[in-house]
């Protein structure tokens, strides 16, 4: 009797060894699974992160508007605390120039303030040159008066016609209303290279020639030195040049018809500020995106320009401009 118990409590000693081994066993192979799976996970999380922090490199050729200038440089600013080795320097020689670089293949983007016309558009096919056309974001083209003319208060679309048109019999304040003050105008104009000017010439001058007195320049710093230099000063601009130099200048409200406006974000959005709202535009050599560093300085742009725009005097459009680009960056590469 006391073999057979002594036997059972070997029997049964065993067997709780052998749990305990098994246990001991499975808790190790589910440890060593556990940490195999862990080392996995963190392999492919440092691969992801390398794939992410992937350093480019090159130079991006952009040329194009004085007025886009100023979104286009905070972009490149923004994009080189992410990719320092990436270059992407903005030139300013106007619209105009800007498309006669980009028509010939010399630069991958053009900024523009108005649509590509017909005879640039052909000269690129010519010059087996294709491309996309992307909307960046809102201006107002502003007409600005010295800080010091106290008498301006609004101006009539026909009031601008009359006062720039090559021919005009305008000379002083005076001759424009018999209230103001007989001051001598001193005309300031972006140069004929510019989108800007183009605009003007279309919906102000109605396509007709420019006053032979205006002082005409394609640095739109040298436009709002000239305007704030004295009382009779006139010119206009991209909005964001007013915003930046408002202690100097003081904006004209502008009545199209239907009461003086003044731009603002919500007028120039909502187009109320008419006829000078418009769009501005960024033109992309499609060959250049096979370029890894192009692609991704693009990709860049379309997700942050609106809010970088808004940071630099300019109104964003809305999101489903931005979305429409991504589709289009899409289908180009």
């Amino acid at each position: 009797m006391k073999k057979f118990k002594r036997s059972m409590l070997a029997l049964t000693i065993a067997a709780v060894l052998t749990t305990v081994t098994a246990c001991g066993s499975g808790e190790q192979a589910s440890k060593t699974n556990t940490q195999t799976a862990s080392n996995t996970t963190e392999q492919k999380t440092e691969q992801k992160t390398e794939k992410q922090e992937e350093k480019l490199s090159g130079t991006i050729a952009i040329d194009g508007s004085s007025t886009v200038f100023p979104i286009l440089e905070a972009v490149s600013e923004e994009y080189n605390l992410i990719q320092p080795n990436v270059k992407a320097p903005v030139g300013v020689s106007g619209t105009g120039g800007g498309f006669k670089r980009f028509v010939i293949g010399e630069t991958d983007f053009s900024n523009a303030s108005r649509p590509i016309k017909e005879e640039e558009a052909a000269l690129a096919k010519e010059n087996g040159v294709e491309y996309i056309e992307l909307k960046l974001a809102f201006d107002g083209l502003s007409v600005v008066v010295s800080k010091d003319n106290d008498f301006v208060d609004y101006l009539t679309v026909e009031e601008l016609n009359r006062m720039w048109v090559d021919g005009s019999d305008v000379v002083t304040w005076k001759d424009l209303r018999p209230e103001w003050p007989e001051i001598k105008i001193e005309f300031f104009s972006p140069g004929h290279d510019s989108g800007t000017y183009d605009y003007w010439n279309e919906v102000i001058l109605k396509k007709t020639d420019i006053r032979k007195d205006a002082q005409l320049s394609e640095d739109d710093n040298v436009l709002v030195m000239g305007v704030s230099g004295g009382k009779g000063g006139i010119g206009y601009f991209g909005y964001a040049y007013y915003y930046e130099n408002q202690d100097k200048l003081k904006v004209v409200p502008i009545d199209n018809g239907n009461g003086a406006i003044t731009p603002t974000e919500e007028t120039i959005n909502n187009g109320t500020y008419a006829p000078l709202s418009r769009p501005m535009f960024m033109y992309v050599n499609k060959e250049a995106l096979k370029r890894p560093e192009v692609l991704d300085y693009l990709t860049f742009l379309n997700e942050h320009v609106g809010e970088l725009a808004l940071e630099v005097g300019y109104i964003n459009m809305p999101q489903l401009e931005y979305d429409n680009n991504a589709e289009l960056i899409k289908k180009a590469k």
